[in-house]
């Protein structure tokens, strides 16, 4: 009887179109065909930089870069640096400290400048690189310099003190504002100085070539480094990407972007050539805050 009624349950769910699947994502590589998990992991291993793209409040992101973390850590022997964006290059010593055991959890958590979200999404990371004694590279600007910069350009910088240069990409930086990504902030804001306005893509300019520099001086011989970011940082191959490129052409770098579609089976326009591999995840997909 339990069994009848079973099947008269989906056939009815079946009549008013439910899915019998509802996944979390799916994944599609460069070309907008779907792909499986254990392919995506086998470009990844042999790449020498990987660039997660998240969306910040985005659960699946979070779940998956721990994922993949734990994964090219197996597939590399140990042998992988982590770095990201949620922590400020002036945050280096402090961020060290806790990893090496100087400092309680406490005390870091309470001294270090951590996003709202930290002990949700990004504790798990840095405990796995504490737990497995691995370099965590705390890569973006000090939001202070990025903001100067925002308000007036990048001639802002010359004012600062020399020993902060060291927490910045060398200066001047190479700025392209045609590139597509810098020149949609700059139309978004017609041209004009503000918000939204000329700065912004020299904002976001200065935080890619400064994550782009840390990321290149923090490299070890024979180790994947894998950095974490919004996905603005390295989609359509610009951003972080294209400054590890501008200093390197030959580095192997594989890209991973994550969206919302309100149906993530059917991928919609942009997605391909997005990134290397793109994580659609549905609209509906809860927030992280």
């Amino acid at each position: 009887m339990r069994t009848f009624l079973f099947l008269i349950m989906l056939t009815a769910g079946s009549a008013y179109g439910f899915d019998r699947h509802k996944p979390a994502y799916v994944l599609y590589n460069e070309s907008a065909r779907e792909i499986s998990y254990r392919k995506m992991m086998r470009s990844l291993s042999d790449a020498d930089i990987v660039l997660f793209g998240e969306l910040h409040d985005n659960p699946v992101s979070h779940w998956l870069q721990l994922e993949v973390t734990r994964d090219l850590f197996m597939a590399n022997d140990g042998n992988i640096v982590m770095a990201a964006e949620m922590f400020e290059s002036d945050n280096q010593l402090i961020l060290d400290e806790y990893l090496g055991g100087l400092i309680s959890e406490g005390r870091f958590e309470e001294e270090a400048k951590l996003w709202r979200n930290y002990r949700t999404d990004y504790k798990p990371l840095v405990l796995f690189a504490r737990d497995n004694s691995l370099n965590f590279v705390a890569s973006n600007i000090p939001r202070r310099y990025a903001n100067m910069v925002f308000n007036g350009g990048f001639d802002a910088l010359d004012k600062i003190d020399p020993q902060a240069l060291k927490y910045i990409a060398p200066l001047p930086i190479t700025y392209d504002p045609e590139l597509p990504g810098y020149r949609a902030m700059l139309d978004m804001g017609g041209g004009s100085m503000g918000h939204s306005g000329a700065n912004l893509p020299r904002a976001q300019a200065i935080k890619d070539a400064t994550m782009a520099h840390f990321i290149l001086a923090n490299m070890l011989p024979g180790h994947l480094l894998i950095h974490y970011h919004g996905t603005y940082h390295s989609d359509n191959f610009e951003g972080i990407y294209w400054y590890l490129k501008q200093a390197d052409p030959d580095l192997k770098i594989v890209t991973i972007a994550t969206v919302l579609q309100e149906d993530p089976q059917t991928p919609e326009e942009g997605v391909a050539g997005r990134a290397d591999f793109i994580i659609v995840v549905p609209e509906t997909m809860t927030r992280t805050y």
